[in-house]
């Protein structure tokens, strides 16, 4: 034999195999018995030995028959469950998808997609991975993540977006501030006040955007506190040390130990989108955009 056999020999021989009848065989194929005796014996000399002893009266396996019928069931219903678990992943069913997420995503966005996306595929298993904007974008061009949840707009040929949010911008600030007495703030209402950031290393990307909208409306941007995460910065705040500017939909989760007043700009917003590469054409991918869309929004407010 000089290469395997093909699939259609093989599943011809299980079937006759079964039945011991070529007559029988040839209908369950729906070919004629003439073309199954055919494909019989040219499987038999690709093989190089016979697989049945045939009589008028009787068609019976041979030792080396027998034992090749108990290994080709056996591949052919591997072959058939490959062939299955495959489609499966192609329509994207099954498989893995690798998902970054930041700060902003961690609360609602990101747990909400994925909530909808695992009861509608239960049978993909779903990487999250904390990272920053900045490295997502990085991790998407190698391929080491699927999408990405991160602060945007992000406008690249080689990426395809879905804006998920896009928020007013609010103050955050201690309780019995004299700038509580408004309904709304200007950004020139912060120019005296002392600011409380988050800091370059985990908060580079909002931070670059919120410099240059303060850069846009002529208002310095110098905090005089900087921390890594949110429960400080709401921490400081809370102090009395002074005040951060935070996206409204997040709000609800600070707490009460602060106040908070939406910023009243129209350039004082902040996007969270998500993020694909442009040639990852996965199933998988396409289903987990849509469950993004699909998500049940959950309503958070905070303050007046």
């Amino acid at each position: 034999m000089t290469s395997l056999p093909d699939f259609t020999l093989l599943s011809s021989f299980c079937v006759v195999a079964q039945d011991l009848s070529f007559r029988r065989g040839a209908e369950r194929l729906s070919i004629d018995q003439s073309a199954l005796s055919r494909r019989i014996q040219r499987l038999e000399a690709d093989l190089g030995y016979p697989l049945f002893e045939r009589t008028t009266r009787e068609v019976m396996l041979t030792r080396a028959g027998l034992t090749f019928y108990e290994t080709a069931t056996t591949l052919l219903s591997d072959y058939a469950k490959s062939v299955t678990e495959a489609r499966r992943v192609a329509e994207g069913r099954k498989g893995r998808l690798r998902v970054g997420y930041m700060a902003f995503a961690a609360t609602e966005l990101m747990p909400q997609t994925v909530a909808l996306y695992a009861a509608l595929y239960p049978e993909v298993a779903i990487e999250l991975q904390y990272i920053r904007t900045q490295g997502q974008k990085l991790a998407l061009a190698n391929d080491d993540i699927d999408v990405g949840f991160m602060i945007g707009p992000y406008n690249n040929s080689g990426f395809r977006s879905e804006t998920l949010s896009n928020d007013r911008l609010c103050v955050v600030l201690p309780k019995g501030h004299p700038l509580l007495r408004k309904s709304t703030l200007d950004p020139q209402d912060l120019r005296d006040e002392a600011l409380v950031l988050g800091d370059m290393s985990e908060w580079g990307e909002y931070r670059y955007r919120l410099d240059n909208l303060c850069s846009q409306v002529g208002l310095p941007v110098q905090p005089s506190f900087e921390a890594t995460n949110t429960l400080a910065l709401v921490g400081l705040v809370a102090a009395g040390l002074g005040v951060t500017i935070y996206p409204e939909s997040l709000l609800g989760f600070l707490g009460n130990a602060i106040e908070t007043r939406p910023i009243d700009h129209d350039l004082f917003r902040s996007s969270t989108v998500l993020v694909w590469k442009r040639t990852n054409r996965a199933l998988a991918v396409r289903n987990f955009v849509a469950a993004a869309r699909e998500r049940p929004r959950t309503a958070l407010h905070a303050g007046p």
